[in-house]
This record gives C-alpha cells, structure tokens and sequence, in this order.
C-alpha cells in the first residue's frame, strides 16, 4: 500500500477527483453500533461489488470482519432502494443502478484492539478494514470520512488521515484509507518536535494528567533511541505521526503498527501495572515505523485485503523488531542493565528447548503467520511441539546476530540502518536473498553464508555461551529433574494443561494434554507445589509410578525423569574488563 500513497504525494490531491465519501454515526453506542454511509457517484454500469475486507494492514489471518455487518441497503439518487444480490460472504452485488450508489448498513464492534473495533459510550476505537466497506473497482478514488461525533461525550477524533476539518478526514485511495485507525474518544494529547516533525501521542484512559505526563516521558525517550538506531526518522505524510493509546478496562491487549500512526492498547491503567507493562508495546511499534512499514518485506507488499498475507520474512520484520524492543527500553533507561538481561531468559528457553526446530525453519515459521495470528479455529492442534513464534525465533537470533558482529567490531545498529537506506527510504520491498546480500555487504560474505546457512534456512542454535561471554553475561543449566511438560492445579490432582513436549519424559511414558495425575509412587498429588517437591529431590533417571485419570479411565505410567533443559541468563560479575566495557556499548543510551 505504501506505493500508491506516494503516487498522490507526487501528483497532489485532485479537488476533480472523483471522491469516494464516507458517514459514520454511533447514536446507538451503548450497544456497540455503527451506522455508516457510503455515496459512490459515476460507477460504471453493470453490477457494483462493494466487500468487507477479510484480513487488516499488520494481521497475516483471515479476520472475517462481514459477520458484524447488518442493515445493508443500497439505493441510487432518488432513494430508490436497488436490487442486490450475494455471490459469497464478504460481499455484495447491486444490479440495475444509474451511476450513483448510496451504501448503509450497522456494524456491531466490541472489540478494541489493533485489529476489530470497538463503539461503546466511552470511545469509537475504529480499524478501517473492521468498520468501513469498500470498492475493490474504485480503489484508486480519493477517499472522504466524516465522522459524526458525540459531542455529548465531548469526543474528538485522531487519526493518521488527512485533516479536513474536526470532524472530517481524507485519504487518496483506499490502499491509505485502509492503513488509518482512528481512535474517537475523550481523549488526552502530548506532542513534541523531532528534527521538525511532531511525534503526538494520543491517550484514552481513566488516570490522570501527572501519569500520563510520566509515561509520555518514556515514550519519548523511546523515540529518540530508536531514531538513534536509524540515524533519521522517516519522512512521515503531513510531518507527523501519532501514538493512538486506548488503556481502558473494556480494551484488549494489543499493538498494530500503521504508516504514520500505531494502535497501543490494554486493559490495564497506568496506575496498576501499566505504567511498567505497557511502554514494551510503545517501543515495538515505534520501531516498525522503520522496520515493516517502509523497511517491508515484498510478500507484504500490496497488502492483499481479501486474502491472508504471507512471508518467509517474519523471522526479521516481527523478530529483530522485538529484539530491540528490550534492548531500547535499556538504552532508554526505563530497564536496568540486570533486568534486560535476566529478561532475556524466557524468550531462550523458549525457542532453543522447542522440538519444532525439528520441523521448520525460522523462514517456515515465518509462513505459519496465517495459522496464529490472531486466526481461531476450533480443532486441537499440536503447536507445542510443531511452532515456535517468529517473533520469539527472529527474536533470540537478532540477539545472536548483533553479539556475533559485535565480536567482528561491527553491530545490528549499522546492518539495520543500511537495510534503512537500501530498502526504507526508497520504500523497495526486500526479499530474504536481499537481507543475506545486504548482510553479506556490511560483515562479509563468509559471515553472511554462515549465519543464513546454519540459523535461518536451517535450524542450529548459535553458540550463545561464548557470545554472552564476550559482553560479560553468564548463560548456565541448574541442575534440576524435570517431566517436560505444564502443569496447572485441580481439586483432585495436578493436570497436564497442554500437549506433551515431544521427547521429554512425559512424552515418552504416554502422558498427554489433560490427564490429571493423581499420585506418584504410591502417595496422593494434592497440589502443583506438592507434585514439585516429590521430584525435585530425585535424580535424573529415576524411575516414578505415576497414576493418572484419562478421562474417567484410572491408569498408570512408569516416567524416567529427565534433566530440566531451562537456561539461567544473568550479569557476569566476574568477568573481564574488556567484556564488561563490551557489554555497556551494547546496551548505553545512544
């Protein structure tokens, strides 16, 4: 989508244009509805398909947004309702029009995330694809949105959209229109200039002035230091972008990067626990203002809304993205050295004790996106032991690529600001021969054929022990008897809560997802914390009787007890001089 819009900065806004033109009103908000009005002029004769989108800008899944659609009716200038008829579930098809077609339907939204949207009589918190239908025959027209706001509710609206009046917005084509969330609410507004361009974060909330004004001073810190990494901010459309914050009890927990703008959004206030646990979604979305927006990897560009969108990319766009994301919180002095660093931890353990690594690649992962990203489906599946997240993969592996070029006096920093320059500013999507040339160009080609032939078209593990030697970190296994597998508490027993890891003990004595064990060699399982103290002495190999409830069916397993895999990652205090200083330039503010 990235491309048309830069056709229309080129050529400007065409006041001759023919305008798509939108109303949307929420007298009804108090049970979660829209209404919106659409008015197409001079469509081409013969049947006018108008769809909901299936998927949204930042999602890889089918979102079938048509479900919450009712009320349709279409009639032409004179209020004429026309015939319509439907081919499929996303769509409708008005015959026998003149040229000009009136759209109105409901929309029920309750859900306020990154990707759905959500009317109620605390806010509108609108994404485009959820809400608005479209013209698949006139994507190209300009596009105008007037939002009839409750001003009972003293809202406002925000959004990326071009501003035409308080209430009114524009985009050139429905590519822009689509990437535009809009958050309407009363809602609270800090700004600052960065180099000449306006940074403003939009915030929805129930807290107050003084918490708000708290928490944009992280953001802004954030900001700067992931500017810091580039070297530049992009060049954003109308000179500015927009943080749109909802931290509101009927929120879902969310982030979805735009263009110009990022939904943040949670349940919790900044008052309890938000303040702390919100500022990582901040900085994740920030950073693919760069690196997914305009760095973009060419199975996501143009983003298709009527079919789910797939990359073998993800490893890099979603994973190195959520590396730094710790990582900037670091520089930005929001965490602790020790606390990004014993942070690292669950990320580790949970990638590098995967057995999916025995199944796919990171780039395969990468095309599972469809399948988990927010996609539901209502058969088992056995992700525990076929999936690991992208994010999480590419994740650990930018920690590794950025130590690894660190011990060759080089860093991630510089690799990613020369994807920036070669593939950013230009807005030339990449593909993954282009990360490994553009990698082989800054380190080398030895370098690069080693780190894409062992860790991303195969599945090794890097040698972290010595690469976190070098930066002072020490990364060691306890010494502790494990199952391998999750458990959670029941009155009568303790239940395995997921599918069995593949290998592990568990497994291999035929125990599975649900079964809840009733004893261990004879004496009763009342509690998790029991369970874990009747193991915990024992040696690995032991041999334990286990009894299990499958069902209703009493049965019982001999379990060989295995060695806990789990890393511990923590500050060396004894290291070197040398890897001390090595690990303050890797993570000191820049």
């Amino acid at each position: 989508m990235l491309r048309f819009f830069i056709s229309f900065l080129l050529i400007g806004f065409s006041v001759h244009a023919q305008t798509n033109k939108y109303q949307v009103s929420f007298d009804n908000a108090v049970h979660h509805e829209a209404k919106i009005q659409v008015h197409f002029t001079e469509v081409p004769s013969g049947d006018f398909k108008v769809r909901m989108s299936r998927t949204s800008p930042g999602r890889y899944a089918i979102h079938e947004f048509a479900k919450n659609v009712y009320g349709f009716k279409a009639t032409d200038e004179t209020g004429k309702e026309l015939a319509v008829r439907r081919e499929d579930p996303y769509s409708w098809i008005i015959t026998d029009h003149k040229g000009t077609v009136n759209i109105e339907y409901l929309l029920f939204a309750n859900r306020g995330d990154g990707t759905y949207s959500q009317v109620d009589e605390t806010h509108a918190h609108l994404n485009i694809p959820a809400t608005f239908m479209y013209a698949e025959t006139l994507k190209e027209r300009p596009i105008e949105v007037d939002f009839d706001i409750r001003e009972d509710l003293n809202w406002k609206v925000a959004t990326q959209l071009e501003k035409v009046s308080e209430t009114k917005f524009r985009a050139p084509n429905m590519y822009y229109f689509m990437d535009s969330p809009v958050e309407i609410s009363d809602y609270m507004l800090k700004e600052f200039d960065v180099e000449g361009q306006n940074v403003r974060f939009v915030l929805h909330h129930l807290g107050t002035e003084e918490e708000f004004s708290e928490y944009f001073e992280k953001a802004k810190a954030i900001v700067l230091q992931e500017k810091a990494v580039y070297g530049e901010l992009p060049t954003y459309d109308f000179g500015e972008y927009t943080f749109l914050g909802c931290y509101m009890p009927n929120a879902s927990g969310d982030g979805m990067e735009h263009r110009n703008s990022t939904i943040v959004s949670s349940s919790r206030s900044l008052a309890e626990g938000g303040m702390e646990n919100n500022i990582g979604t901040v900085a994740h979305e920030f950073f693919h203002c760069w690196n997914v927006e305009r760095i973009r990897p060419e199975g996501l560009e143009p983003f298709d809304f009527t079919e789910a969108n797939m990359s073998g990319a993800l490893w890099f766009a979603e994973g190195f993205t959520s590396y730094y994301t710790g990582l900037i919180l670091t520089r930005a002095n929001i965490w602790t050295h020790e606390k990004y660093i014993e942070s690292l931890a669950g990320t580790f353990n949970y990638v590098w004790n995967s057995p999916a690594r025995d199944y796919f690649n990171p780039i395969e992962m990468s095309y599972q996106a469809p399948f988990v990203d927010a996609a539901t489906s209502v058969d088992p599946v056995n992700r525990e032991n076929t999936f690991i997240s992208y994010y999480s993969y590419g994740s650990v592996l930018g920690l590794a690529l950025d130590l690894s070029l660190r011990g060759n006096k080089l860093n991630l920093d510089d690799f990613m600001k020369l994807m920036w320059i070669k593939f950013g500013k230009t807005e030339n999507p990449y593909s993954l021969e282009n990360i490994e040339n553009t990698l082989a160009e800054y380190a080398g080609k030895e370098f690069a054929e080693n780190f894409f032939s062992n860790y991303i078209y195969a599945s090794k593990m890097p040698d972290y022990k010595k690469l976190f030697a070098e930066v002072g970190v020490k990364l060691f296994q306890e010494e502790k008897t494990s199952l391998g597998a999750s458990f959670r508490n029941l009155e009568n027993g303790v239940q395995i809560n997921r599918n069995t890891y593949r290998g592990r003990p568990a497994y291999n004595a035929g125990l599975d997802n649900n079964d809840i064990i009733t004893s261990v060699n004879g004496k009763e399982v009342g509690t998790l914390e029991e369970f874990s103290d009747m193991i915990a002495g024992m040696e690995k190999g032991s041999k334990i009787n286990v009894e299990f409830l499958r069902g209703d069916t009493k049965m019982q397993t001999e379990v060989r007890l295995g060695a806990s895999e789990d890393y511990t990652i923590k500050l060396d205090e004894k290291a070197d001089k040398q890897a001390v200083a090595n690990r303050e330039n890797w993570l000191k503010i820049k």
